[in-house]
């Protein structure tokens, strides 16, 4: 059963979403490392294709795609998770990740097998695609307005059509989400009134917002069937940004968290009410370490995302 645990939470192990992948992630991690190498063995036979070859190798075209990249930055996630699980480096005491990277974090605490969160996040990255037709949603990123602010651009833009918040990544940077002719409108309102800036995302679909409600249907009853464990210790959930660990409940955020907005910084400040002053960023790239460093510059921000990565943490953690 997961911990909920007294106000001792010192460390957040945080793991990222789409928009970290590259070409060439994981690749000397697998290499180096034993354990991290079966990780990426029992997906690729999980998902029937060589998905660590996608991340080592690329192509950039085909990694981009939606139902390949969740399950890439999960494979990648848990597979450095691995080495330091195998390293006895996972003294943590609160989880979280960002959308996609919410089932790597799970992974991380004993809800899923690598292998079972992979098949799943390859189906919920196609579901999310097939939500909408291909050009007819689009999100962009608000940069300097607050949560307010945003709300009434985004409802002087609807004009019948969606369009709504979709992450609150850091303070002054929101991300919409909706059709593509009503967040256009919404970058035409924002600049009418002064935003700093507002500018499309090269995204393939409208993520986390009413228009993903066929994928949420979708998934949902394959999340039904998934094998969920309870957590080891708690998960604060982007869709709540509260601390669940039972597998319904986290069974229950997923399916809610595909139509629903990122909470991401009432995420981070709820884990440093909870006592974090440390958060380990695990998996490609670095931008939950960048979000949290404008979220709250106090705490103290590690990245783990390649070999001399992982290496320089398990020293400090000796």
């Amino acid at each position: 059963m997961y911990d909920s645990g007294p106000m001792e939470h010192n460390t957040a192990f945080v793991f990222p979403g789409q928009g970290s992948q590259y070409a060439g992630m994981g690749k000397d991690v697998a290499a180096a490392f034993p354990a991290a190498r079966r990780v990426f063995d029992d997906i690729d036979a999980a998902l029937g294709f060589s998905i660590s070859q996608l991340c080592f190798e690329g192509p950039d075209d085909q990694l981009k795609l939606t139902e390949n990249t969740q399950p890439a930055i999960l494979a990648v996630s848990s597979a450095i998770h691995a080495v330091l699980e195998e390293r006895g480096a996972t003294r943590r005491d609160v989880v979280a990740g960002h959308s996609l990277g919410e089932y790597s974090a799970i992974v991380s605490v004993g809800g899923l097998t690598p292998a079972d969160a992979a098949t799943i996040v390859r189906m919920r990255g196609r579901f999310m695609q097939e939500a909408t037709p291909v050009g007819s949603g689009g999100m962009a990123a608000l940069i300097g307005p607050t949560v307010e602010e945003v709300t009434s651009i985004c409802e002087e833009a609807a004009q019948g059509e969606v369009v709504s918040i979709a992450n609150i990544n850091a303070p002054g940077q929101i991300v919409i989400a909706g059709t593509k002719a009503s967040v256009d409108r919404a970058i035409a309102v924002a600049k009418a009134r002064g935003v700093r800036r507002a500018l499309p995302l090269p995204v393939s679909a409208p993520f986390h917002c009413a228009l993903m409600k066929p994928a949420e249907e979708r998934l949902k009853s394959l999340l039904d069937d998934a094998p969920f464990k309870d957590l080891w210790m708690s998960l604060v959930s982007n869709v709540d940004a509260s601390p669940i660990g039972t597998s319904t409940a986290v069974r229950n955020a997923l399916v809610r968290q595909v139509a629903s907005p990122v909470r991401w910084v009432e995420s981070v400040q709820k884990m440093v009410s909870m006592g974090v002053r440390r958060f380990v960023e695990i998996g490609p790239g670095a931008v939950l370490t960048g979000l949290i460093k404008r979220i709250d510059p106090s705490v103290e921000l590690i990245n783990v995302s390649d070999v001399p990565s992982i290496e320089k943490f398990l020293e400090s953690m000796v």
